[in-house]
């Protein structure tokens, strides 16, 4: 045998060898983007963390899923115009940071609009939701999976008990960056301050701003309590988050992928509104632990924050936002709500 014909064998073998080393379809990695610490007592962490198992597993490792807590992947405007262009493949994104690429989603911050959580699913899981997914879809090229809990909003501060609108005048309130949540607290006499989530603890600390609204969650985890000695359970807004994927990704995906995923995604789900409704429904003795004084209101209480709100909401959200949608959510509302 030559030696020409050797070598020619030889690399032959060679590269049948490095063939068999690679799969037969290169593997596909979702980066999965959220903003809460990666610690498994998060409810959006611990979420992802089975997301990412249950999508390994049933693809037989075809799909690698990354997960990238506490907003390392940017803010929640990157993480959209991510997921629009592609460079993202899935992220939970919440109410607030959502509007800036779909600027419907603004009509979640109508105050109390919802009862509790569980008329809020059958809202949210029901026709409205599933209609509103597709517009978004059309619209910007990212599929919304689900919807599960931000908490359910109440109002903190570090000077006083609030136990009407009076007493919000004067107070300069945080809300997330949304103009939906800065008609809210104009509407009941404090001074709203636009500040990122990633800020808002300083902002606290520093007295850049007196208050802020946020579900139980999100109070815990940011420690945000360190700085609010006051907390009124008004829940003047069910807050959510969305699972979003990009579009083009999962058109990418095989049959059994796309299962996997929305399997995958009906888990995290699952597990996502359980820990945060369990913090919801425990949020006068959890903050009450951590020294917030918390004050409770009466339903003739909560009618009055009702009143000096929701009105002044709505006529921003039907003129500037979607008279359509916002229509379309109260009714669906309505039609959803238990007699």
């Amino acid at each position: 045998m030559t030696t020409r014909r050797i070598s020619l064998l030889a690399l032959a073998a060679a590269l049948c060898a490095g063939a068999a080393s690679f799969p037969a379809h290169a593997q596909k990695v979702m980066k999965y983007a959220h903003f809460q610490p990666g610690k498994s007592d998060q409810p959006k962490h611990a979420a992802a963390v089975a997301f990412k198992e249950h999508v390994e597993k049933s693809t037989n490792g075809s799909v690698k899923v990354e997960i990238y807590p506490a907003g390392q992947l940017g803010t929640a405007q990157q993480m959209m115009e991510g997921l629009r262009l592609g460079s993202i493949e899935m992220a939970v994104v919440h109410d607030g940071g959502i509007p800036g690429v779909y600027k419907t989603f603004n009509i979640f911050g109508l105050p109390f609009v919802f009862d509790n959580h569980d008329h809020a699913y059958r809202v949210l899981d029901g026709q409205f939701g599933k209609e509103l997914a597709e517009d978004m879809r059309k619209k910007t090229g990212i599929r919304l999976m689900a919807y599960a809990d931000n908490g359910i909003r109440h109002f903190t501060n570090s000077k006083r008990a609030i136990k009407s609108p009076e007493d919000m005048k004067g107070l300069k309130m945080r809300v997330q960056p949304s103009p939906v949540f800065v008609k809210l607290v104009e509407s009941l006499g404090a001074s709203p301050t636009a500040i990122d989530w990633g800020e808002l603890p300083a902002a606290l600390a520093q007295g850049t701003a007196d208050g802020q609204e946020n579900g139980v969650t999100n109070i815990l985890a940011a420690s945000l309590y360190q700085h609010q000695k006051h907390v009124t359970l008004d829940g003047h807004v069910y807050s959510l988050h969305a699972y979003l994927v990009s579009d083009r990704f999962y058109n990418g995906l095989s049959a059994t992928e796309k299962k996997a995923v929305d399997e995958g995604v009906e888990k995290a789900k699952k597990i996502h509104r359980d820990m945060t409704r369990e913090q919801d429904l425990s949020a006068k003795k959890v903050l009450a632990e951590k020294g917030m004084t918390v004050t409770e209101l009466s339903a003739a209480e909560i009618d009055k924050f009702r009143q000096a709100s929701q009105p002044a909401v709505r006529k921003y959200l039907e003129a500037d936002v979607s008279k359509e949608w916002t229509e379309k959510l109260l009714a669906a509302a309505n039609g959803s709500r238990k007699q």
